[in-house]
């Protein structure tokens, strides 16, 4: 299996997206559809979306799975393949930062505006 070139320097990616940010694949075999972001893994510059990427393993029986059989569940993508999804105007947009007036920074769409967190 090659490793990529974030692997070999060992270094944490900064990724766009956290965990529970509804996204849009953009490209590969699962392009336009939408889910829940499960994991990020910031050391590979990934992240595991809910119904996409479905990976196959077949089990055998054990005492903790008795029936066995195909287990599905969704495999890391990259994350440069997704984009965040607004809440308010439903579609796939990059965001900016801005500092609220308490001093916290906040995502902003660039689309529409309006707070995303």
């Amino acid at each position: 299996m090659a490793r990529s070139a974030v692997q070999e320097q060992g270094r944490i990616v900064k990724v766009h997206v956290k965990k529970d940010d509804l996204v849009e694949v953009i490209r590969g075999d699962d392009a336009g559809k939408r889910g829940k972001v499960l994991q990020v893994l910031r050391k590979e510059g990934r992240v595991i979306v809910e119904g996409v990427n479905i990976q196959k393993r077949h089990t055998r029986p054990t005492r903790t799975n008795p029936q066995g059989g195909v287990v599905e569940k969704p495999g890391p993508i990259d994350s440069s393949k997704v984009m965040l999804v607004c809440p308010s105007c439903d579609k796939p947009t990059r965001y900016i930062r801005k500092r609220s007036p308490d001093g916290e920074l906040t995502r902003v769409c660039r689309r529409c505006g309006k707070m995303i967190d």
